[in-house]
């Protein structure tokens, strides 16, 4: 049987649609290169905004129509939309879908698969994946076979769920309290997948600063980091996302001093208003913000530093948002995730809080910070024009290789040969403010002192 999974939201919903797709293969099952014409449809789903819950079910719509006229097909739900307790609402409102399952949990498709198959058929297919499932240790992955050897860059989910509870936030609600995995665990997954060809992994956590904060006198983020160093093959490192509350000064230290721990922080501030801030729960200040911001770059001179920035939260005023558009203007950051503030069922906000912010409005404010950020990058970005950077090529794109800096910048460039999956030197030849192109040094000959003929 073949698969397909459609994958909305974040990068821990990618890794966990890794991991559905390792355990089908280990099933026996393929991967659909067109999924109108898979036997096993997956959406993997984010509930984090309205939009991405809409999009969401407008695909489970369309599997129900095929459900309808093709009965055999296995549908199945993954992530958020589901979440940690069991979701009646769905199975209600749902009924064509087979499968249920919680964030990061593949076994309930697994099961239904195992039992549906005659047990004859199920011997024949554990035996097709026994040499490979028996060879790997308690946390190894095995890639899905399309992306074994062709995956440059992957994601290792470090910490499960999310204890801290920002009023607008539903992850807590969907994805449980936090979880750290354990360190030999994090570390075979990440020596797996650097056996398979990744060059780059990135450790995910909703709070990822906060890995090891359940697990009494065990290692914290730093410490992790030199321990997924050490993993040969592994060209560079990244983490994300972080919360300006749990970033220590032990971390940023580390980050520094590990060559292949990229200069690149993720660090939310989501308002630049104290009261904003206050009534969002997040636990501190627009100055304290500004602090770490000058901390970081202090401590890590090259960094990149990421935020993210909500608009049109419950009884934000013009004033108050001025001043996230201020603190963007002035701390130049190299890259703004923005959205507009949508209520989420069970959160603080949609409880408590009137949603009072006209949609026009917020979409005001959004356009604002856009057009805002796109001057900023741009200005950031032209101060590498001319200048030789060390790249991780990713993949070809329209007949050039596309790849990313340290700080997490994309570039393209022409060259010939084969550059997927290399650190390449580049020199940057265009600036914008989303991409850069490139193209590999001209070599120089030394010019030679003039011939003086004796006579």
């Amino acid at each position: 049987m073949q698969y397909h999974i459609w994958t909305h939201g974040c990068q821990m919903n990618v890794a966990d649609s890794q991991l559905l797709a390792s355990e089908l293969e280990k099933l026996g099952h393929s991967a659909a290169a067109d999924g109108d014409d898979a036997d096993i449809m997956i959406v993997n789903t984010c509930v984090v905004r309205q939009s991405a819950e809409d999009k969401g079910l407008g695909r489970l719509q369309l599997l129900g129509k095929i459900k309808e006229a093709q009965p055999d097909k296995v549908i199945g739900v993954m992530g958020c939309m589901v979440g940690v307790r069991d979701p009646l609402w769905m199975r209600q409102r749902l009924p064509y879908v087979d499968i249920f399952m919680p964030p990061s949990d593949p076994a309930p498709m697994v099961n239904f698969l195992k039992e549906r198959r005659a047990e004859a058929d199920a011997l024949e297919m554990e035996a097709e994946a026994r040499t490979q499932r028996d060879a790997l240790q308690d946390g190894e992955l095995l890639l899905p076979l399309r992306e074994r050897g062709q995956l440059v860059s992957a994601h290792v989910p470090v910490v499960y769920g999310c204890s801290h509870a920002c009023t607008f936030c539903i992850i807590p609600f969907r994805r449980g309290v936090e979880r750290s995995r354990r360190v030999g665990e994090i570390v075979a997954h990440v020596r797996s997948l650097a056996a398979q060809g990744v060059k780059e992994v990135t450790l995910l956590g909703q709070i990822v600063d906060r890995y090891g904060v359940d697990i009494p006198d065990g290692p914290d983020l730093a410490d992790l980091l030199r321990l997924v160093h050490d993993v040969p093959g592994i060209e560079r490192i990244r983490f994300l996302t972080s919360h300006p509350n749990w970033m220590t000064e032990k971390l940023l230290r580390t980050v520094a001093e590990l060559p292949r721990v990229m200069p690149h922080i993720e660090v939310p501030i989501q308002a630049g208003d104290d009261d904003v801030l206050a009534r969002m729960r997040r636990g501190y200040t627009a100055g304290q913000y500004r602090r770490l911001v000058s901390k970081i770059r202090h401590i890590i001179p090259q960094v990149a530093i990421h935020t993210d920035i909500i608009v049109g939260f419950p009884g934000e005023t013009r004033a108050q948002f001025m001043k996230t558009y201020e603190i963007l203007q002035e701390l130049k950051l190299d890259k703004a995730h923005l959205a507009r503030y949508s209520p989420r069922p069970q959160t603080v906000s949609q409880r408590r809080m009137e949603d009072d912010v006209p949609d026009a409005e917020k979409r005001e404010r959004l356009r604002m910070l856009e057009d805002l950020q796109a001057r900023v990058v741009a200005e950031i970005n032209a101060r590498q024009l001319g200048q030789i950077v060390t790249v991780l090529v990713e993949a070809e794109h329209k007949g050039r290789w596309r790849a990313r800096t340290p700080q997490n910048k994309l570039v393209f460039f022409e060259a010939e040969g084969e550059w997927k999956g290399r650190l390449a030197q580049v020199e940057i030849t265009w600036t914008g403010p989303w991409s850069m192109q490139a193209r590999l040094p001209v070599k120089r000959t030394e010019a030679h002192p003039p011939l003086i003929l004796a006579g």
